[in-house]
């Protein structure tokens, strides 16, 4: 009778430990491993997000990068990329997005975009992930759903809901730098310093261990906080 416990325990712990991996696998669909992201951006801060701040590897597959007075920028997704071009009075200047299939950057105006697949979105909500081929495109939507797009129509999608998603983007992140604010007072050493955007604050809080070893979530809200105080 021991026995046939022991095995049923195990067994469900089996299962329980293989529903936690599928769980993380759907969870971290966009991240990849950091050895794996290509990063084309420099400097100090050049692991996040320009605009809002996030790890790219975490959010690698939904990369975009582009020209800012000639200097190439990487971001989250398309819509941080629109974001900051419309910031500065034009289009996105020489775009670019990862490739899903080779993990590589290659040239938007010849990606194959899938627009609203199952498969979590960044920043916006509706999901847009990119090929290199119209065939890998087309085997992603099959699976996944979604329609497939080119960049140019792409764009104009982005620029159509981009006023109406930064205001449900402005509210989740004024949630986040409230929490952020908390585990700052809690866990921080206290800074005065200035921040023009939560890329800048976390490459501060990361070069001087202003927070021990924080990550994840809790680091995206004290650099939220920090960066909009």
């Amino acid at each position: 009778m021991k026995k046939i416990l022991l095995i049923l325990v195990a067994f469900s712990l089996f299962l329980v430990a293989g529903d936690m991996q599928k769980n993380m696998k759907m969870k971290n669909f966009r991240m990849v491993p950091m050895q794996k992201a290509q990063i084309l951006q420099n400097g100090k801060g050049k692991m996040f997000c320009t605009v809002c701040g996030m790890t790219l590897p975490m959010f690698y597959k939904t990369n975009h990068a582009a020209k800012i007075d000639g200097k190439v920028h990487q971001y989250c997704s398309i819509h941080c990329m629109v974001e900051e071009a419309e910031k500065h009075g034009m289009d996105p200047v020489d775009p670019q997005v990862v490739d899903n299939t080779t993990l590589k950057f290659i040239s938007a105006d010849k990606a194959y975009y899938v627009v609203g697949s199952k498969k979590p979105a960044t920043m916006s909500m509706v999901s847009k992930y990119a090929f290199g081929t119209k065939s890998a495109a087309e085997t992603f939507a099959k699976k996944f759903g979604g329609k497939i797009m080119k960049y140019s129509t792409v764009l104009k999608i982005v620029k159509k809901h981009l006023k109406k998603e930064m205001m449900g983007i402005k509210k989740k992140q004024a949630k986040m730098a409230k929490m952020g604010k908390k585990i700052y007072n809690k866990k921080c050493k206290m800074t005065n310093k200035r921040f023009a955007n939560p890329a800048l604050a976390k490459t501060y809080i990361k070069g001087h261990n202003l927070c021990g070893k924080i990550k994840g979530k809790p680091f995206q809200a004290v650099a939220l906080y920090l960066s909009g105080r």
